[in-house]
């Protein structure tokens, strides 16, 4: 494997930094010398709270701006990365374009809250430092380049994941998680918070589907993810959709997104 001049050296400084404060900057550092990176956003996720953010490191300042309010409250429950999370995907390097929602692009969370941030491509490393705890290390582009990652980009960080994954996982090993993630007990949540403050009370299929439409799926797809008809996932969108005097997904989201922040944490 060829790395560019120098990238050999902040590696090492970067195994040197294990266990104290200065890792992230430094990982940071060493990846972003070898392919050019805009942002990053180091998360860890748990099982039974609210993501922590380790890291963060951005030119455009649009990119964090509702890091510490929306995404940590509650918007992370619509993230396809914490999707990684709850399936415990195998560790590596994933790209978000090819793990999002078929309709991901066209939903409201990708208007709302992704696109505001101006990313234009991003790409994760994902590794499990203790049970139950996942660490992501976010590399994104966004508008101080303008350029997606190419593909000799994605394969040098393809072919650098397991020393990533393998520093990720010694660095925060200490990190601990209790519960178990369960989309059965967010629902019911959902449920809850919406007759409190909506007034609208949600069968378990209905409060599904709308996390679904939420997340970016087609009707397609969230018949697909439930084991059900097309033309039922349609019937309970309309169902839905009547129940809560809103015709549209953008109203759907308006409705339950605040309601997020309190299910989330």
């Amino acid at each position: 494997m060829h790395l560019p001049n120098s990238a050999e050296k902040l590696l090492g400084e970067t195994i040197s930094a294990l266990g104290s404060n200065q890792f992230q900057s430094s990982l940071f550092q060493w990846l972003n010398r070898c392919f050019q990176i805009d942002n990053t956003t180091m998360l860890a996720y748990f099982q039974d709270r609210q993501p922590e953010v380790l890291f963060a490191q951005t030119v455009v300042k649009r990119v964090h701006e509702k890091l510490d309010t929306d995404y940590v409250s509650g918007v992370y429950l619509l993230d396809p990365f914490h999707a990684l999370h709850v399936d415990q995907a195998p560790p590596g390097l994933y790209r978000l374009k090819d793990i999002a929602p078929d309709q991901f692009q066209r939903n409201e969370y990708f208007a709302s809250y992704y696109q505001r941030t101006t990313l234009i491509d991003e790409i994760a490393y994902v590794a499990y430092p203790s049970d139950g705890v996942s660490v992501h290390i976010c590399l994104g582009r966004d508008s101080s380049s303008g350029r997606k990652y190419s593909s000799r980009d994605l394969l040098l960080a393809g072919r650098l994941s397991p020393i990533v994954c393998s520093l990720v996982q010694q660095q925060w090993s200490e990190l601990q998680s209790g519960g178990v993630y369960s989309e059965a007990d967010l629902t019911s949540s959902l449920i809850r918070s919406g007759e409190e403050e909506l007034g609208v009370k949600l069968s378990p299929r209905q409060a599904e589907v709308a996390l679904l439409i939420m997340r970016g799926h087609s009707s397609a797809s969230i018949g697909l993810k439930l084991g059900i008809s097309f033309q039922t996932v349609k019937v309970i969108r309309k169902q839905l959709y009547r129940k809560c005097n809103i015709s549209s997904q953008a109203e759907l989201f308006s409705c339950f997104m605040p309601l997020l922040a309190g299910v989330g944490s």
